[in-house]
């Protein structure tokens, strides 16, 4: 997936003092994601976490105002330590890019969402 060649997708990227093998385990372990998945504020509760090509992840946010949103996703690739690819499979509908790439001793993660 090329960032920007659909018009559809939000990029964003941060640098993290860690190794990738550090960041690529905060996405790895459902306990640690749970914790800090989604817009400030949230809290998530994990139905179903199979991290593993064709796994299956279902989750609920919870925002702080009172709403509660059912996610169902589908892990598509899962390179360690630098790729993770999530289909978001329930609307809105999406493709979830993850990249882990050195830079020097930490790590530059990029995240390209395309949308349909």
């Amino acid at each position: 997936m090329e960032p920007g060649s659909s018009g559809c997708d939000i990029i964003n990227s941060r640098t993290y003092l860690h190794p990738r093998e550090r960041v690529f385990e905060a996405f790895s372990d459902p306990v640690r994601l749970a914790r800090w998945w989604g817009p400030k504020g949230f809290t998530n509760s994990f139905h179903t976490f199979d991290f593993q090509p064709g796994g299956q992840w279902q989750l609920t946010m919870y925002s702080p105002d009172g709403h509660d949103f059912k996610n169902e996703c589908v892990f598509q690739e899962i390179t360690m330590p630098g790729r993770i690819v999530i289909e978001h499979v329930s609307a809105p509908k999406y493709v979830l890019a993850v990249t882990l790439e050195k830079a020097g001793d930490g790590t530059r993660l990029l995240w390209v969402q395309r949308f349909e």
